[in-house]
Parts: structure tokens; sequence; C-alpha cells
């Protein structure tokens, strides 16, 4: 029966995938030891760490060219069909060929990072589709690199060698036994099975993409090392390469647009700064913006009071839709133009934030998010940002405050958060994402009937982090790092909207952006500013003194030399001033809406509006496009000096 047991399809198809695992691994260990220089700062503990990292995407790769086998092989056929050799020899041909191809193309990428710094994506195949010499250039590379070659047969010949070909079913008198047994079988297998291709599971879980890998390394290279080429030509597939436009000479670009800036004449200020990303709060949501309309009821009576103590603008905008499109706008100044950042091919470029330009200037940078560590790819940007520390469910450390779908509710994550700050060194930069008012919208069994039904399912919880917000400032206006602190307040996304000027392509990006210090005078400024101007915002705050890099620019202590805020509203890009918004389609205007006189934007005034009302507009968002996809494309999302 053991020896059944033994050779029964579950345990074969076990055995073959542990195999692929410990493979991939000495794959990596093989990449690390050849190419050592290019992880200087590997140490033992963190070589530790990415080999664990890489397996949760080595797991993926295997399974994705598996899966057809995995299918054939425990699939509750008949015992006389799974044990025929006829049959088992064609499963396993079905095992062999996607993964030897996968075995060779992570071994050939274990010399092509050299030049790359990092693994190949699909991107590679339309770089080089015109190139007619790419065979001879591979010649040159087997020769030149044959120990690479030597390592990948030894590979191959392990992974046909080792692999476990033979099956055999325990035999059952009653066949519908036998098959209600082997479809449980089959069931759970598949059910594990997407756990792995996922890279976990839940309704918080995102399936891992490239740039999850930045959660297990301390420098864009290392991603490189994390990650399998089969993985990253996978999950790139559907991922087009970019394509850098034409619309300015590159020496005449920076007069229309550059993302690089020169930083302040000092001297640099250490005040703490405390940004705060609150889930889903639309401007729709907020009575300080909707004071003109009579029939308004709003849900944040907190943040109505706190905005008239800010600085705030009439026009703030996010850059994108969803969350993971908020991150890198707000804390690195990249905004979300085509796709998110974080799952373009590019995600593994170098970036600069504002923790790591403050980390340079001793301040100490944490990332808070209740959600289980590792949702949403929010750890891996947080890491790629070069935040020092990061806190999530795990260290909050107490699961009954769980809301049992997303995260720790706001209000005890907050007063954690606070909690936390009180005991760090100064200065220090942190950031908080807020949570709970996301679908499905629950508030904590106690506040149940407490806040506004309002129209739409979100106003409660709406109303439950506003109470959040308000318990947090109550906590730390009591902290002796309060008087020297900037709090940034903004939102992700917009969500659940109602009214019809919310709802059209202005109003769905419109968000707080609020700047609180207790040394500032509170200001309400009829101008435009967008997520991607916060960083910048933030550093001429502080008289940051070195150079930096970020699309945005400071909104806070003057007004923007540009005057503008940029979007993307697939399949158009947007640009708003503090009167017009213009779409762009890539090529040519196709939009002009006057959304001052026309609020829903029923207008289009593309074909009646002075042309030389809309140029400048127009050249500024045709050099940002520009910029973006040049920058992104030769990996130049920081100053060259650093």
């Amino acid at each position: 029966m053991l020896e059944r047991l033994w050779k029964h399809p579950w345990t074969v198809a076990a055995c073959n995938v542990l195999l692929l695992m410990v493979l991939y691994t000495l794959m990596r260990l093989f990449c690390y030891a050849i190419n050592g220089s290019l992880f200087p700062d590997v140490s033992a503990p963190h070589l530790k760490e990415i080999l664990f990292g890489g397996m949760r995407f080595d797991l993926t790769a295997i399974l994705y060219l598996s899966s057809i086998y995995l299918i054939l092989m425990l699939f509750p056929l008949p015992i006389s069909w799974r044990e025929n050799p006829d049959f088992q020899e064609r499963q396993i041909g079905l095992f062999f060929i996607p993964n030897i191809c996968g075995i060779l193309v992570n071994c050939i990428d274990i010399i092509y990072i050299r030049f790359t710094d990092r693994r190949t994506t699909c991107t590679f195949f339309r770089e080089f589709q015109h190139e007619n010499d790419l065979w001879r250039v591979v010649g040159h590379a087997i020769i030149d690199y044959w120990y690479v070659v030597l390592f990948a047969i030894v590979m191959v010949y392990l992974f046909t060698t080792l692999t476990r070909k033979t099956v055999a079913l325990r035999r059952t008198p009653n066949k519908t036994l036998y098959f209600l047994r082997e479809l449980v079988i089959f069931v759970l297998t598949g059910y594990m099975t997407v756990i792995g291709i996922r890279g976990g599971f839940g309704k918080y879980t995102r399936p891992i993409t490239i740039s999850n890998a930045a959660q297990y390394t301390n420098a864009p290279q290392e991603t490189a090392l994390v990650l399998n080429t089969p993985f990253s030509l996978m999950k790139s597939v559907e991922n087009t390469a970019y394509v850098e436009p034409d619309y300015f000479p590159a020496e005449e670009l920076p007069t229309h647009m550059t993302p690089v800036h020169p930083g302040s004449q000092g001297p640099m200020r250490t005040d703490n700064v405390v940004i705060l990303i609150v889930e889903s709060f639309s401007s729709e949501y907020i009575g300080f913006y909707n004071q003109d309309r009579a029939d308004y009821k709003g849900y944040t009576p907190f943040l109505d009071s706190l905005l008239t103590q800010c600085v705030t603008f009439d026009y703030s905008y996010a850059s994108g839709r969803k969350s993971i499109d908020a991150m890198p706008s707000v804390l690195s100044s990249i905004p979300m133009l085509i796709e998110p950042y974080i799952v373009t091919p590019y995600s593994t470029n170098a970036i600069s934030s504002i923790a790591e330009r403050l980390n340079g200037k001793g301040y100490k940078t944490a990332f808070f998010h209740g959600a289980p560590n590792g949702s949403m790819g929010f750890q891996a940007y947080a890491r790629s940002a070069a935040f020092t520390d990061y806190y999530g469910m795990t260290e909050y450390g107490n699961r009954r405050d769980f809301d049992g779908t997303w995260a720790i509710w706001d209000e005890p994550f907050m007063q954690y958060y606070a909690k936390t700050m009180d005991s760090m060194q100064e200065p220090f930069m942190t950031a908080i994402f807020t949570a709970s008012s996301h679908h499905p919208f629950a508030v904590p069994e106690q506040y149940e009937g407490v806040f506004p039904e309002g129209t739409h399912a979100i106003h409660p919880s709406i109303g439950y982090t506003d109470h959040a917000l308000q318990r947090f400032f109550e906590t730390v206006r009591q902290a002796p790092w309060f008087d020297h602190t900037l709090f940034v307040i903004t939102a992700d996304h917009t969500n659940g909207l109602t009214f019809p000027e919310y709802t059209n392509s202005r109003g769905l990006y419109q968000v707080p952006i609020a700047f609180y210090h207790p040394q500032l005078t509170p200001e309400r400024r009829a101008e435009v500013i967008s997520q991607t101007d916060i960083m910048p915002s933030v550093l001429d705050f502080l008289h940051y003194d070195e150079p930096y890099f970020a699309f945005g620019e400071n909104g806070l202590t003057q007004p923007k030399e540009h005057p503008y805020a940029v979007c993307y509203n697939t399949p158009l890009y947007q640009i708003f001033s503090d009167s017009l918004l213009l779409q762009f389609d890539g090529q040519k205007t196709t939009a002009v809406f006057d959304y001052h006189a026309d609020r829903c934007l029923q207008t289009n005034l593309v074909d009646h509006i002075a042309p030389e009302r809309i140029a400048p507009m127009e050249d500024y968002l045709k050099a940002y496009i520009q910029q973006y996809i040049h920058r992104m494309v030769k990996d130049e999302l920081t100053v060259k000096s650093e």
C-alpha cells in the first residue's frame, strides 16, 4: 500500500514540483555566485531573505508551466487510462517541454541581467524585433559564457533524470468511491494551485506581479535575484512596451517640462512629516468642498473643520483611479499614465521618494497599512521607495481588531500609528494608508447606526473613518512632536459618486489635498494641485537642499510654475488648469471643457476655443508624456548624480 501511495499521481506531481523548486533555488544561487558584483550589499541573512522570497515567484512560474501536466495527471480518468504507459509518456512530455524551456531562459538571463540589471520581460522581443545579427550575438555569448551553458545542461539533466515518471493508483472495486476520492484530490490540488499561482489567497491579496519582488530587496537591482525569467515573461506578456513619442527634440524637451528639481537654498528644516492617504475619500463626501450646494449633506464633520486650518486647493486631483496608483503618485511623484506604475515592465526601475530623500538627511521613515503584510503590493512598494520600516497587521499583533475582510479597523490602527510615532526618533517621516472606507463598507459593530446612512453604501464608512481621523488628531495633538510636524492629507482615489459634476471626467479624480502645520497660515487657494505635487511641496517646505526627481511641482509655499494637473483617463491623457480640462489622445486634442461654466462637461469647446489659450496646456502635456515614457524606458527616474 505504501508503494502505491508513493506512486500515486498526487505524490508524483508534488515531488516533481518540489524538484523544480530546488532547481530554481540552485539557479538563483548560481546567479548570485557569478554576478556577485551586481549585488554588493547582499549579506548572508539578506540572501536568505531573497532565497525564501524568490520561492513565491518560482512556485507561480512552475505551476503556470506545469498546469496542463497537473490537470492530466490528477483528473479522475479511468485507472486503465491513467496507468497506460503511452498516456503517461505524453503526460511527462507536457511536463518536460515547458519546464525545460523555463530552465533554459532562466539560465540565459543569468548573464543577460549583467547588461540590464533586471530580468528579461516581453519588451525584449519588441526591442530586438528588427535586429538581424541577434543569432550571431547569441552564438558569441554561448562561447564567451560556456560555463553558464554547462550549468544549464546540468540543470536540464538533473530535471529529466530526477523527475518521477511512473504512477500507480490504489484499486477499489467501487468505481464511484474511486471517482469521488480522486475528484476530491483534484479539487483540493486545484485550490492549492490557484493559491500558489496567485502568490497568496484572500480578498486582500492581488495576484503577485513583478513589482512584488521589491518586498524582499534593499536595492532595485536585487529584484533580478528575487525573480525568475519565466515569471517575468509571463507577467509582462500583456504589457506592451512603451513607445517614446517625438513631440519635441531632446534638447528642447526640458524647456517645456522637466522632472529634475534643483533643490532649495538652505538651511534645511528638520520638521517631521506625516502623510495620511485616506481610502476612497472623494471630495464629494466633504462639506468643505461643497459649500455652494444648497441640497448638500456631508459625511466628514471633523475633516470639514480641520480643512479650515489647512492650506487647501479648490482644484485638487488624484493621479489615478485605483489604490495602486496612489502610492507612487503621492510618495514618489510618479503619475499613473497608461497603466499603474507597479504593474508596468519598468516597475523595478530605481526610483526616488520622500522617504528615500529624507533617509539621507537623518530621518527615520516608516509606512503603515493595517492589512495583512504584502497586501495590495504596498509593502513591496514601500520597500522600493526606501521606507526603513513597515508596520502592517503582523506588527499590530491583534487580529481581534481585524475587520474580517481587508485590514485592522481604522480607529485602533490609527491609534497604533500615533503611539508608534511617539516612540520614534526625530525627525521622522511616516505615511499611512487607511482601509476601512473600502468595499464592503462595513463599520465596527459598536458604531452601527451611528453615522449617516446617506445615499450610497460607502457613506457610513466615510463617517467612521472621519471619526478615526478625529481620534487620531486628538491623540497626536498631545505629542511633543506635534508642533513641529507637517501633516499632508489626501485620498487614494474616488468611489461611490452621486452628483453629476463628480461622475464625469473631472469629478472622478477630485480628492482632497491639504497641508497642515501649526505654523502654517490657513489658506484656501483657487489653484490646481495633483498628488504628484505632494513630494516636491514637502521637500521644498523643508528646504531640501539637493537635486531630486519628481513629475510634480511645489504648490505649497509658492504658486506652481506650470499651474496644471495631469492624469490618465483611459484611453485619453487629461490636463487641468484652474478652469479648463483638455483631453489628448496622443496625437491631437480631442476635447476641451470650461468646467467653471460647464461643471457637468456637456459642451466640447475644442473647435471654438482660441488656440493660444490651450497651446501652453497641450505643449506641457506632450512634454510631460514624452519625459515620462523616455525616463521609464531608460530607467532614469532618479537624478543622475545620485
